[in-house]
């Protein structure tokens, strides 16, 4: 695969975007402590968009609050500044708007950052594609007012959606290295021959008419690089040569799709699920994160005729920022199965984000992590389980299957 197979920033995968791979005890109980202990801001803006007016999805919501719980739980990230924008508010505008004001305004040298989407990928026509030899093709996100032209695929037009040159500036513009893309999203055309949905949106595809991007991407492109003080060509030069900034963690090769899919009676995508469950349980860098979670892909798929999805992972060029711990923290908080988010009586509200769904059993016991209390498993709702408390259990607890 070829280096530059993902982000191109975003162009990534977009999913695909298309990320080659790159050679290939302390006890605090609540994010509260972490936070005191923490010296740099951690900053996140987290999207997900189910409710597309064509392919609608189902687990994108969900891979929001999985990143949301993991980061204020795990990472220590203040609820506060982690941003969200869910199905409408995740327009074209929205998105662009909150990485300026929540991102790129706040953002300061050392502080940790972390983008994330959910939703569709697609393709548009592009005269300066990241590789020559493959089309003049870029990769996209999809907001969710992003439609195809009426009367495609016969006919053609530009379309609003986010372009992977795009998010290299975007990225460009955050005032600190410590930058962690993570894409769930594919860009190729809608597939529903698998017993799950496609995480794309049908764009430039050869023998269809040709979509382009809107001339607002343009306009938004040009203004990016006037407040960078760069010239489009070596604007171009840069994003084919580097992923720009930081890390980018992606659902998938830019020639695969990504599953939106059911799983332990949730939907989520099979990417963001699966990496925020190994991030729970495990302290990781993307260099030894990104193949345990393929592989675990590729165990639950492996017998889908035809479907392969192979995540990535990619860094600044001889920055060794694969090698550092995922989001760039060392988590101050101990691994953990589950965490306790709300009290009432004798009685627990759980967020299963590192559970193992094959070991949890009414009664199953959960001990309180550098504490006395037990909590004992009741039933669950998706993610969320109630359960019932023995001893002293406090709110933000973390907690391991006994």
């Amino acid at each position: 695969m070829k280096r530059r197979h993902f982000v191109q920033f975003a162009g990534s995968t977009l999913a695909g975007l298309g990320l080659s791979q790159m050679n290939i005890s302390h006890q605090a109980a609540s994010y509260g402590q972490v936070l005191a202990k923490s010296t740099n801001r951690k900053l996140a803006l987290l999207i997900g968009i189910n409710k597309y007016s064509s392919f609608p999805l189902d687990g994108c919501e969900t891979d929001v609050e999985l990143q949301r719980h993991l980061l204020i739980h795990r990472f220590g990230f203040n609820p506060k500044d982690i941003y969200t924008l869910i199905d409408e508010q995740a327009t074209r505008e929205g998105i662009l708007a909150a990485f300026e004001e929540y991102l790129i305004k706040q953002a300061k040298p050392g502080h940790v950052v972390v983008f994330h989407f959910s939703g569709h990928g697609s393709s548009v026509y592009d005269p300066d594609p990241i590789y020559i030899d493959e089309g003049k093709v870029n990769k996209t996100l999809v907001p969710i007012d992003a439609v195809l032209p009426d009367g495609y695929p016969e006919k053609g037009g530009a379309v609003k959606d986010i372009t992977g040159h795009t998010l290299f500036l975007l990225r460009s513009a955050v005032n600190t290295e410590n930058f962690t893309t993570v894409l769930d999203s594919c860009h190729s055309g809608g597939a529903t021959r698998f017993p799950f949905k496609i995480r794309a949106r049908d764009g430039f595809t050869p023998g269809f008419a040709e979509i382009s991007i809107s001339d607002l991407e343009k306009e938004f492109q040009d203004k990016m690089l006037g407040k960078l003080g760069r010239e489009r060509s070596d604007f171009i030069k840069a994003y084919r040569t580097d992923i720009g900034k930081g890390v980018a963690l992606t659902a998938a090769t830019s020639r695969e799709v990504a599953a939106d899919e059911l799983v332990n009676g949730f939907h989520a995508g099979a990417f963001t699920y699966r990496l925020t469950n190994y991030l729970w349980q495990n302290n990781s860098t993307p260099a030894s994160a990104i193949p345990k979670i393929t592989q675990e892909i590729y165990d639950r798929y492996r017998n889908e005729n035809k479907f392969k999805q192979t995540p990535q992972y990619e860094a600044v060029r001889r920055s060794g920022y694969e090698k550092q711990p995922v989001y760039f923290i060392s988590p101050e908080t101990p691994t953990a199965n589950a965490v306790v988010t709300e009290v009432t009586g004798n009685e627990a509200t759980l967020w299963l984000g590192g559970t193992d769904f094959s070991k949890l059993n009414t009664n199953t016991v959960f001990n309180v992590i550098g504490g006395q209390g037990k909590v004992i498993y009741q039933s669950r709702d998706g993610l969320v389980a109630k359960a019932t408390i023995q001893g002293n259990v406090k709110k933000d607890a973390l907690l391991r299957i006994v």
